[in-house]
């Protein structure tokens, strides 16, 4: 199994990322839909409860426990894959949890470091505008601090690989693809899947 982890902070590209690994046929597991899914098992919304039933979690059931709870969902899409058993897992936080992946799945876990400067990044949230924090300066920089705060900024800094996502889209897809293994055939579907996504493609 080769597994392949992205960190970044907002805005920086992870979402694309995904985009690109999923036109491709790599099945993509999000570490925020186990929260999503607590928080539905709860009958809160996870628009306005994310942040705190994440919390919860980790006082609950350790520090780790997303990326616990991550593991046979990451094991399951591996299964269910024609395409060489290779997994991309979307948005670890900490270093608690890439302790956690390391574990698991020894030299065949890969963690990519998506960077890109706040400037930009603050462009492409607001042009992307899910929610009006997206255009918030202010709060963009505290969520910023936040996720800092969890070890983001350290789980960057351990990365095994890193993508400078400062170029164009069209480059910074071709740069996941280098990173993901994508040969020519699969990456004409990708980039066929992801045209309709051109002109909004924040990058996030």
């Amino acid at each position: 199994m080769n597994v392949i982890g992205t960190v970044g902070l907002p805005g920086s590209g992870k979402g694309e990322a995904a985009n690109v690994a999923e036109a491709a046929g790599i099945p993509v597991v999000v570490m925020g839909d186990v929260i999503r899914a607590e928080c539905r098992r709860r009958d809160l919304d996870p628009a306005q409860h994310h942040g705190r039933i994440a919390q919860a979690l980790r006082e609950e059931e350790g520090d780790d426990a997303i990326a616990a709870r991550t593991l046979p969902r990451i094991r399951e899409a591996a299964a269910e894959s024609d395409r060489d058993e290779t997994v991309l897992v979307d948005g670890l936080r900490s270093t608690v949890e890439l302790d956690r992946f390391r574990e698991a799945f020894g030299d065949d876990f890969t963690l990519v470091a998506i960077r890109a400067p706040f400037e930009l990044r603050a462009e492409r949230l607001g042009e992307r505008g899910r929610d009006d924090s997206d255009a918030d300066l202010s709060a963009l920089r505290e969520r910023d601090a936040r996720e800092i705060d969890l070890g983001l900024g350290e789980t960057l800094d351990r990365a095994d690989v890193e993508i400078d996502n400062t170029d164009s889209l069209t480059a910074f897809r071709e740069r996941v693809r280098e990173v993901l293994g994508i040969d020519g055939e699969a990456a004409d579907r990708s980039d066929g899947g992801a045209e309709a996504a051109e002109a909004g493609g924040d990058g996030a």
